[in-house]
């Protein structure tokens, strides 16, 4: 053998034995036998070898002892070892790698090695592979095997553990060679399965990846085997493997492993068995008296109130001051009993069908939840548990828990989860069947969403109602979901209490260190049926054979403690006796219960909030103006020069934009929202919107999170600077997921009465996939559970071409489910009225379409003395509309919301000549107010808007009463008041409703039995409201822009009917003059290039760029398909002057007014409210009747969507005949000229190409003018008038 291989491999062994003399051992542990290549000729391999005869410290030892009495006693290598200079204080240390890098890799790849390195043999080939160095491989492969033995068990061992008490599922047992039988088998060892029937009496040194030695480093092969089947595949099967976090793994591992780690005290033992009475006692207390009863009994899974209780108490020792429990209805009453120690005699009462004292409709007993604070007598502690009432829909309650519980972290000011703990309690079927599961998971490491841990115990009763898992999971283990989140799984055997409290302490330990999930998976059975009435033997009849013969839980761990001595028969006995003393005490006390009230079981009790309030005082919503100028010029500011943020330039404009609209003391959309927002915060009111992209909005109108354009993670939001006292500001943008954070931001609504809780979606149709959520809890909790939630759900809503699943957010299904009775008229004349409509009503829905009512809307919320779900249909194309803003006197003090808008034009001036009175709400009254000025019926068409929400003072009414463009912007309640008043102003009017929705859709199934009711109090009545809207159709919108114009264009002929010939050439004519003074004005004033920012008065981006920077939008951005709202998308759908018939039956009234009048009387009847309501100046209302109905043109693009036709027919006012000269100009008729490739709804030329037709100040009287253009478009807003 090689000289100098045979000099590394002795000074290798040498280096060992003085290690296990005493060298430190975590060298030693790194040090590898490796042999060094030397340029020495290769000799042959019968070498004198007597390194291979052990590789022991005892055997090397031995040798060192031997040659120091007698030289010649050993080998010669032995000897020259022995004897060298280096012996002492070698000159070469050894690399240091792993040991789990064994000598495996045959020869021929360092060969390779060397090849690559330019290394050739004389013929051009690779060198000969060198021969095997001299070892002990046999050994070393062996404390591999052993290795790999181990990690096998820590990897599958639950594999093979014994967890199903009834026998069913489970491994085999294997008999070893020493008359062991064992549980692992092939699919834990896998290849070393063979391996265990070796010499079992063989010792081997353990590796530090285990603790089953504890203080000992040698163990033979059957004790480490057998430690490793008491540990791995007992009654515990403990998944951990999976986690990517070594100190998780070696914590866990550390208290599996450790011997006697999971050994209980007598005293431990005997608490267990007293719980367990407790928990079985009750369970056949109910089977007792109530044997017919549903009521979702836990037998078969009873040790889960002791592991509940377990967690309880290591909980409140480890400071954690409120604990939240969400769980389907099996062990409900139980767990209410046990746990949270409600009365027993209050849950009996249940049973006896008494009647409510309070109103609601309550719920099944087995649904209720309860709010308990009492002493732990365990750790002395005072503990707040909290069981959430959940309806029949399994899993759903889970978000609205950990909503619940990050809300009260909020209120503590726990920042880590350390006074506030959730508690969530499955099914096995649900947990791995219901999708929410998965979402809610998803949430746990979000950083507005995170609860920082939650304990999750699976009731695992090996059955789905009737369904085997093995039809109702593709996975091994219903708990596998939970592996996305990398949370430890402690599998149990439900009849072995013992290892069950292991587990629970377990759990709550590893959550108090580590602030993560982790799962217990309770596995039992059901030993009834899915209720107490079901014949399971039906659908399981080999299982629910063994399940009879089988005895309980309870008898099983009794017999096994009095045979271990620590309790006695008798002992047992009387525990046995004294629970059901109590049971049936509580039994006789329920007995005398006559009544019950409904808020005894409530979940989220406020105390102290309802306390010194009048609830039907509606307080005021208005605030200063100097409030709203400190906002909002903080709102439109970039973040200040010393944080050295690097701001998007398309964010500049927007926020110089802002700043002109706060200049000229209107608000749009965003800035409304602002003031909403900052306001309360100023006030002291957490603020928290959550929701897909809601931090720049789904159509970038908000903008309140701004990011560094070079730097990762640095964000600034200024609504956190505006006051230095303020409250908090959350916006998040939330996970993909409509169901679990609407039931989160739910549950954080329930929890925070004092806080304005806001989930907005993407858009209003996804709310389709949060029903659940919507149905069971929002719309009915207070009803079912008397609990109150003030969240507010925004849905952006409009039919604007964007297709079926991006234009509506079903408002009928809301209104559907208003519990306000529609053939009963309220008493109108109570004072109170409005406020006791909202407090009687189950939520309230609005269509707003004005930022000032936006914004009295929200803060509403927070100002009534009780809380109701606020569900708003958001705007789409009006976040930028140029009517659709608001002055900021409609903010200040003096203002409130408005129910209703009636109309301010010259119908509500002279009534009697009105021939149709159209009610309306949303977006679609500004489409009606466009076409009604281009058919010059503005005498004879009155528009009004609902949108209730609080009733007006009454020195507001006459104002009011006079107004009659108007919307209904709040439809449940229903403003029955304010409707009737219209009536009665409009004595001789046809009476129509406008929605842009499909007939059985939208509002007009709600609205039609209330009008009625509204049209039968009065005597004389004999009109009634006909439907004027898009016909039935089984799609919530059509994909198709054709088939969509045609749709708008039937609506709109159905009210006003065809335009006239001298309509058109009214329009024609107008039309002609603003694009003369446009070109005039664009030739005198050329438009310069925008600088980063613009200046005051605002100049456009180039072509295609807008405040998105210029990327094309989306599916979800405005810009695709927006309806109707800039100039630009109605361009290709102009056809004059010959325009085709719109067919149809021609309405009466739908024809132009007699006397027509000149264009300067047309603009003065054309005022409207806008001034006063919307924030618009008369200029734009002049632009908004001066086009013509678009018409159908052969081709269709992107340009010529409807749903941005429909709103540049109100606001462009370009001639047909000068279109494409105006598009090859890259301008547009309107106000503000759009660019031709602009992509936002709303692209303006510079100011300077403005062509507004002012009118006379005589006119006006003292009206202010307020601006016209786009909503945050280039062309900064125009400044009021003095």
């Amino acid at each position: 053998m090689n000289q100098c291989r045979l000099r590394s491999l002795a000074r290798i062994r040498r280096s060992l034995t003085l290690g296990l003399r005493g060298t430190d051992q975590h060298v030693l542990a790194r040090q590898a036998l490796r042999t060094i290549q030397t340029t020495s000729q290769r000799r042959g391999v019968h070498d004198l070898d007597s390194f291979a005869n052990g590789c022991s410290a005892a055997y090397i030892e031995g040798l060192y002892n031997k040659w120091k009495r007698n030289p010649s006693s050993v080998d010669e290598s032995w000897n020259e070892l022995f004897s060298s200079n280096d012996w002492s204080s070698p000159k070469r240390s050894p690399l240091q790698v792993s040991h789990s890098r064994k000598y495996r890799r045959p020869p021929v790849e360092r060969i390779a090695v060397k090849a690559r390195s330019g290394e050739r043999t004389a013929s051009g080939g690779a060198s000969a592979a060198p021969a095997a160095p001299p070892s002990d491989w046999k050994n070393i492969d062996d404390h591999h095997v052993i290795q790999a033995i181990i990690r096998a068990y820590q990897s599958r061992g639950h594999l093979a553990a014994d967890l199903d008490p009834l026998g069913i599922v489970g491994p085999k047992k294997r008999t070893s060679v020493d008359g062991t039988q064992r549980h692992a088998a092939r699919e834990v060892l896998r290849q070393h399965f063979s391996y265990i029937f070796n010499d079992l009496n063989t010792v081997f040194k353990l590796p530090s990846s285990t603790m089953i030695g504890g203080d000992q480093e040698f163990l033979s092969l059957k004790e480490i085997l057998d430690r490793l089947e008491r540990i791995y595949c007992g009654h515990i099967g403990v998944e951990y493997m999976q986690i990517t976090s070594l100190t998780k793994t070696n914590w866990l591992r550390d208290r599996f492993e450790k011997p006697g780690g999971l050994d209980l005290t007598k005293e431990e033992k005997k608490l267990i068995l007293e719980r367990l009475t407790r928990s079985t006692g009750f369970e056949n207390f109910l089977a007792k008296k109530f044997s017919s009863e549903k009521r979702f009994g836990l037998e078969g899974c009873d040790i889960m109130i002791p592991a509940i209780k377990e967690v309880v108490d290591r909980a409140t020792d480890h400071g954690v001051e409120s604990i939240l429990i969400g769980m389907a209805h099996r062990g409900r009453l139980n767990v209410l009993a046990n746990i949270c120690r409600k009365p027993i005699s209050d849950i009996l009462s249940q049973f006896h069908g008494l009647q409510a004292t309070d109103s609601g409709s309550g719920d099944v007993k087995y649904h209720l939840g309860v709010f308990q604070e009492r002493l732990n007598r365990q750790t002395n502690r005072m503990v707040r548990i909290t069981v959430v009432a959940n309806p029949s829909h399994l899993e759903h309650v889970n978000p609205v828990l950990l909503g619940k519980a990050r809300a009260e972290m909020f209120q503590r000011g726990d920042t880590c989860g350390s006074t506030v703990m959730p508690i969530i309690i499955h099914g096995d079927a649900s947990f791995s069947g219901q999708g929410v599961v998965y979402e809610s998971m998803h949430l746990s490491d979000l950083p507005n969403y995170t609860t920082y841990g939650t304990i999750h115990i699976v009731s695992n009763n090996q059955v789905g109602f009737t369904t085997d898992p093995r039809f109702s999971r593709s996975s091994r283990y219903c708990t596998d979901v939970a592996k996305v989140v990398n949370a430890p799984i402690l599998h149990v055997n439900a009849d072995d209490p013992e290892a069950c409290i292991q587990c629970a302490r377990i759990a709550i330990d590893y959550r108090t260190r580590f602030k993560k999930d982790v799962v217990i998976d309770i596995v039992g059975y059901r030993r009834n049926g899915h209720n107490e009435a079901d014949e399971p033997m039906f659908t399981q009849p080999l299982m629910y054979q063994r399940i009879k013969k089988l005895k309980p839980c309870l008898q099983l761990y009794a017999d096994k403690l009095i045979k271990e001595g620590v309790v006695t028969d008798s002992e047992f006995k009387a525990m046995v006796s004294s629970y059901e003393k109590i049971c049936e005490d509580a039994w006789a006390k329920s007995k005398t219960i006559k009544t019950i009230k409904y808020s005894s079981w409530i979940d989220s009790p406020w105390p102290g909030f309802f306390e010194g309030r009048d609830r039907l005082k509606l307080c005021p919503t208005g605030i200063s103006t100097d409030t709203l100028k400190t906002i909002g010029n903080m709102f439109s500011t970039p973040p200040p020069p010393e944080h050295k943020f690097e701001t998007h330039k398309g964010i500049l404009r927007i926020l110089a934009q802002r700043t002109q609209m706060v200049q000229d003391k209107v608000a749009d959309w965003s800035l409304g929202e602002a003031f909403a927002f900052g306001s309360l915060l100023k006030e002291g009111i957490h603020v928290r919107l959550s929701g897909q992209d809601v931090e720049r909005g789904t159509f970038s109108h908000r903008h309140h999170v701004l990011h560094h354009q070079s730097e990762d993670k640095v964000v600034y939001n200024s609504l956190d600077h505006l006051y230095p006292d303020q409250a908090p500001y959350s916006v998040s943008n939330s996970s993909l997921s409509e169901c679990a954070v609407l039931g989160f931001e739910h549950g954080y609504s329930m929890a925070s009465p004092n806080a304005l809780v806001m989930w907005e979606g993407q858009f209003g149709d996804f709310c389709n996939t949060a029903q659940c959520i919507i149905d069971t809890f929002i719309a009915s909790g207070e009803t079912k559970w008397v609990r109150q939630s003030g969240v507010v759900m925004l849905l952006p809503h409009s039919m604007e071409g964007m297709g079926p699943e991006h234009s509506s957010g079903r408002i009928e299904r809301f209104l559907q489910m208003s519990d306000d009775d529609p053939d009963v008229y309220p008493d109108t004349c109570d004072a109170d009225f409005v406020a006791r409509q909202l407090m009687n009503v189950n939520w309230i829905v609005t269509n707003l379409s004005t930022p000032a009512n936006l914004f009295h809307c929200l803060r509403r919320q927070v100002k009534m003395g009780f809380r109701k779900p606020l569900i708003n249909f958001s705007p789409k194309s009006l976040l930028r509309h140029p009517l659709a803003r608001s002055p900021f006197k409609d903010f200040n003090e003096c203002s409130c919301f408005q129910r209703i808008i009636p109309d301010k034009g010259p119908a509500g001036k002279q009534p009697d000549c009105v021939q149709k009175l159209v009610f309306c709400s949303g977006k679609v009254y500004y489409d009606l107010v466009k076409e009604r000025d281009d058919h010059e019926q503005v005498e004879t068409v009155a528009l009004v808007r609902v949108e209730q929400v609080r009733r007006l003072p009454t020195r507001h009414l006459f104002l009011f009463m006079i107004t009659m463009i108007g919307r209904i912007l709040q439809l449940c309640p229903f403003p029955y008041d304010l409707i009737s008043q219209q009536l009665e102003l409009y004595p001789k009017a046809e009476l129509l409703w406008a929605q842009e929705e499909h007939k059985n859709m939208g509002a007009w199934s709600y609205v039609q039995p209330r009008f009625d009711t509204a049209l039968l109090k009065n005597e004389n009545e004999s009109r009634c409201v006909s439907y004027h809207g898009r016909p039935p159709s089984a799609s919530p919108a059509t994909g198709n822009k054709v088939q969509h114009y045609n749709e708008y264009k039937a609506l709109i002929t159905s009210i006003f009917g065809e335009l006239t010939p001298e309509n058109k050439k009214r329009i024609e004519d107008r039309i002609k003059k603003q694009q003369a003074k446009a070109k005039a004005d664009a030739q005198s004033k050329p438009s310069t290039k925008p600088p980063a920012a613009p200046p005051k008065g605002g100049s456009s981006p180039p072509p295609g760029k807008g405040e998105s920077g210029g990327k094309k939008r989306s599916d979800s951005s405005p810009s695709a398909s927006i309806a109707p709202t800039g100039p630009a998308p109605r361009k290709p759908l102009i056809s004059l002057p010959s325009r085709p018939p719109r067919g149809g039956k021609q309405r009466s009234g739908s024809a132009p007014a007699p006397n027509l009048v000149d264009e300067d009387s047309a603009a003065r009847n054309r005022e409207p409210d806008a001034s006063a309501y919307d924030g618009a100046s008369p200029s734009a209302w002049k632009r908004s009747g001066s086009a013509p109905a678009p018409s159908v043109v052969p081709r269709a693009s992107a340009s010529r969507s409807p749903s941005r036709k429909s709103p540049s027919p109100s606001h462009d006012g370009i001639s047909p005949s000068t279109r494409q000269e105006s598009l090859s100009k890259k301008k547009s008729g309107s106000a503000p000229a759009p660019t031709p490739t602009s992509r936002g709804p709303f692209r303006t030329a510079p100011s300077n190409t403005e062509f507004i037709k002012r009118r006379p100040a005589k006119d006006y009287g003292s009206r202010n003018e307020t601006q016209s253009t786009p909503g945050e478009s280039e062309l900064d807003p125009t400044k009021p008038q003095p």
